[in-house]
């Protein structure tokens, strides 16, 4: 098991790393480059679009690759959504811009970030499911979330790249080429986690499974349907709350409040640092009492929260910034600590790659591939404090904990101690 979930957190924290520093990139630089025709605004607003393209490509990438891991298993799915996710990566950072390739230039940008959202629709997954379908019933929460500590790694990684350029280059020098390096970077641990995991056995589950479901996206939406649309309104918040934090409040503490980007990231990634520490904890507390519980004290702790967070990041004081990303993200990885445990208990074996991950990346699109573009529109023209993003973001923490009052409990029942023997 500690091997399965190197493998597995290494492979999500790599396939996190070139989604990340799209994000990053999309909040800094992007905009200028490759839409210099639009106001500002505009422009933050289309580069946050071509970000959201990849959550819409993230579902098509679950059932794409779901279909593979239902019919075929998980290894495979693991392998090949790592190769395509690296490969666009490494080709964002070969895009020409607007002053050099004119129209072409935002088309390829769309284009390869589509690609990564696929691969990073299938990633989640095959990874989860392997590590859950190898684990013990009684820790599986445990080691189901090592999986989920990789995009906390991956954005560390892909932001602390960001930094070091942002430091040691010039404005000038960062968007003319320095924007580039960590997409090119992408490579190095690409390769490395394609090695990594082709050495992975297959799920046993997976190879108890009879009869392999013949379309298993026709069967979810049957079968499981309500189940799917449950799940994704229920984890739309997470997705709200993380983005929030990681790719908006970037963008809007740097042009709006004229904080520099690089005392921004330094507080988001000490904030993700603790949130990526708590996971295990979070996942243990499931193991112990429950994967839906936790999912509503998340929920609710996130309405509770958002209002004092945005107060918070007006400021524009590195502590109360990094008071209220750590708030925020303590409350999202409550939730999300114990998923990777909670979504494959939800579905049948046949189904679950399918399913699981269409739900899980349907909750990307509603809340991770709006949530920039809502919440740059939402803080134009207002007063300092941000209250409409606050608002947003308190509407998906309600929906979601009304989604997961509906869903039933998971979490394998203890096994009793036997009685002892008497004379």
């Amino acid at each position: 098991m500690p091997r399965l979930a190197a493998a597995s957190l290494a492979g999500t924290a790599i396939e996190f790393y070139d989604f990340f520093v799209y994000g990053t990139a999309a909040a800094l630089v992007l905009g200028p480059l490759f839409f210099p025709a639009f106001s500002p605004v505009a422009g933050t607003l289309a580069a946050f679009g071509t970000f959201g393209v990849g959550f819409v490509a993230r579902p098509l990438g679950s059932v794409l690759f779901g279909h593979i891991g239902d019919r075929h298993g998980r290894r495979p799915v693991l392998v090949a959504s790592l190769l395509l996710t690296g490969a666009s990566t490494v080709a964002v950072g070969c895009v020409p811009t607007y002053g050099t390739a004119g129209v072409a230039a935002p088309v390829l940008l769309v284009v390869l970030r589509f690609l990564q959202g696929l691969g990073l629709g299938g990633e989640w997954g095959g990874a989860v499911l392997l590590t859950a379908e190898h684990a013990p019933p009684a820790r599986r929460g445990l080691w189901a979330s090592f999986p989920q500590v990789g995009p906390p790694v991956g954005f560390l990684l892909a932001n602390g790249v960001m930094l070091a350029l942002s430091a040691f280059l010039t404005d000038a020098q960062f968007a003319q080429w320095g924007w580039r390096v960590p997409f090119w970077a992408a490579a190095v641990p690409a390769v490395a986690g394609v090695w990594l995991r082709s050495s992975l056995v297959e799920s046993p589950r997976f190879l108890e499974i009879g009869a392999h479901a013949r379309v298993p996206l026709v069967e979810v939406v049957r079968r499981h349907g309500r189940l799917v649309l449950l799940t994704a309104g229920a984890l739309a918040v997470g997705y709200a709350v993380f983005y929030t934090v990681t790719t908006w409040s970037l963008a809007y503490a740097t042009r709006r409040l004229g904080v520099s980007r690089t005392t921004v990231l330094g507080c988001v990634m000490a904030a993700v640092v603790v949130k990526g520490a708590f996971t295990p904890v979070a996942a243990l507390l499931g193991d112990r009492y429950g994967r839906r519980p936790l999912c509503l004290v998340g929920c609710a702790a996130c309405a509770l929260w958002m209002f004092p967070m945005v107060m918070l990041l007006a400021t524009g004081a590195p502590l109360a910034m990094f008071a209220g990303f750590l708030g925020a993200l303590l409350a999202f990885v409550t939730m999300f600590g114990v998923i990777g445990a909670y979504l494959p208990e939800l579905f049948e074996p046949r189904v679950r790659c399918t399913g699981a991950a269409v739900g899980y990346n349907l909750g990307g699109v509603l809340g991770g591939a709006l949530t920039p573009v809502v919440a740059t529109a939402l803080s134009e023209g207002g007063g300092r404090v941000p209250w409409g993003v606050g608002a947003y973001l308190t509407a998906l923490a309600l929906l979601g904990l009304a989604c997961f009052a509906l869903l039933p409990e998971t979490r394998p029942a203890p096994v009793a101690a036997p009685e002892p023997v008497t004379g």
